[in-house]
């Protein structure tokens, strides 16, 4: 069974950074099904998102939050009913967010279980694909989800290296690179697509609604760079007072057959750097001079 349970209507294709046709390629992703009576009461009291305007066969991106206000994870909640969820999350961080989604399960007639679901990434498109979740907060990017579901015909197989580029340059924050037990929302460069502040409470609202009310900036902020050299995940960003972030993914270059070309120089990355960095500003990356780029529109 697929999500939902619809045939996927085949695009044209499109280009991707301006030399790559639309592709398709599996990936690994951890999913979570919360089903029962007081599913969607219990899921709109834990999660930053509110899932009551959402409708059957709709999805959307929220953070589970420590109480703290600190991310627990983050997911994307489809509804099949208002008894029936299912819950994605980047691949490893399923059992602890059934852990966490555990601990609060207090009196509520809920069950809460992994599933055996695979996730195949449709990326490029110039137009939606029928039948697949939204991904990335993009109009571009879809994921076909269930126990079994089929790759796109016509579309071309893509690598496991072109999605991460893809997912470098659209800005999206990964669980366990961007995102760590340290990060808050307001630094990913997400609470657009993943915060509703008129919903009821939930634990961590308190620092995301403070930051807001107050006009709060994060102490540091997901950026996206651009090298011509090769740069790795941990290398140093340094500025003129000295080391101010570091980077947190990387993706080499890829030929027009989605394969690593890391002779080429056009290395994209994605750093956690100190909010005293303005975007425009130019830092050094293993002694080469780099430019700040927002990793968002409007982050």
């Amino acid at each position: 069974m697929s999500w939902p349970s619809v045939a996927a209507r085949v695009p044209n294709f499109a280009r991707h950074n301006g030399n790559m046709t639309a592709f398709w390629t599996e990936t690994d992703r951890d999913f979570v099904s919360v089903s029962g009576t007081d599913a969607l009461t219990y899921l709109q009291g834990q999660i930053s998102q509110d899932l009551r305007t959402l409708g059957d066969g709709e999805s959307t991106y929220s953070f589970v939050l420590q109480p703290t206000g600190k991310i627990e994870a983050l997911i994307r909640v489809a509804r099949r009913s208002e008894v029936d969820f299912v819950l994605d999350t980047d691949h490893g961080y399923g059992e602890p967010l059934i852990a966490r989604l555990n601990r609060f399960k207090i009196r509520v007639k809920v069950d809460i279980v992994p599933l055996a679901w695979r996730c195949i990434c449709v990326r490029d498109l110039d137009e939606p694909l029928v039948g697949a979740l939204p991904a990335w907060g993009s109009a571009t990017a879809f994921d076909l989800v269930g126990d079994d579901p089929a790759a796109p015909p016509n579309v071309r197989h893509g690598s496991a290296a072109e999605l991460e580029r893809a997912r470098v340059a659209a800005g999206w924050p990964a669980m366990g690179a961007e995102i760590t037990d340290a990060s808050i929302p307001a630094e990913t460069g997400v609470v657009s697509e993943s915060v509703n502040f008129t919903k009821g409470c939930y634990p961590g609202q308190e620092l995301v609604e403070r930051m807001d009310s107050r006009g709060s900036q994060a102490p540091r902020f997901v950026r996206a760079l651009r090298s011509s050299t090769v740069v790795a995940v941990g290398d140093a960003v340094v500025a003129d007072r000295g080391e101010v972030g570091h980077i947190t993914s990387v993706a080499a270059p890829c030929n027009v057959d989605g394969v690593e070309s890391t002779d080429s120089a056009d290395w994209l990355a994605l750093a956690v750097i100190a909010r005293a960095v303005a975007i425009g500003a130019v830092v050094h990356v293993g002694g080469n001079d780099v430019v700040i780029y927002a990793a968002r529109a409007g982050s």
